[in-house]
């Protein structure tokens, strides 16, 4: 491994509402089935690691229960576990999904994003599933989040196919902190 100079290393947390993606990006990205993917909301109930390590970089990447509002006491646990995860992380990758039909009309993630302002990290928006809407679909969806909320970066991706996911890495390297 390469420990003069350069060196970037550091954590990644995937957040955003159940079902939009999170660990099938992480699974793509990292290349293994680390995390469960199902249509069942709400399976992944903890943070669940995955780690790419190159001669450049090391990333974790911090998969993260899907945020909501909570019902009962496994619901404040999940969410604990998810705003653990933003405290541990370098950068925040928050994840939405291009088909919900409320997407860049209603503005349901408000509260998550009250979130991410007081954590003063650099944060990453996630357009994902781009594979299955319409192109012209995406530039209105960019739009009405850039208003929300100061982005670092906004990346259209597909998770499932990797779709967009070779620029999102190049930024989360460059964004990384030197470590050893």
């Amino acid at each position: 491994m390469n420990m003069i100079g350069n060196f970037r290393s550091g954590y990644v947390a995937i957040i955003g509402v159940p079902n939009v993606g999170k660990s099938t990006l992480m699974n793509s990205l990292i290349g293994q089935k680390i995390s469960a993917v199902t249509n069942k909301p709400q399976t992944t109930r903890h943070k669940i690691l995955g780690i790419i390590s190159t001669e450049q970089y090391q990333i974790i990447f911090l998969d993260t229960p899907g945020l909501l509002k909570p019902k009962y006491l496994l619901h404040e646990a999940m969410l604990s576990s998810a705003h653990s995860a933003l405290n541990d992380a370098d950068i925040v990758l928050f994840i939405i999904d291009s088909t919900n039909p409320k997407i860049g009309k209603d503005f349901t993630d408000a509260d998550y994003l009250r979130w991410l302002n007081k954590i003063k990290k650099p944060v990453f928006l996630l357009i994902n599933k781009i594979d299955l809407i319409k192109k012209q679909n995406i530039l209105p969806i960019i739009a009405f989040y850039s208003e929300k909320y100061p982005f670092k970066e906004i990346f259209p991706i597909s998770a499932l196919n990797l779709q967009g996911t070779e620029d999102l890495m190049k930024a989360l390297v460059s964004e990384l902190p030197e470590n050893p």
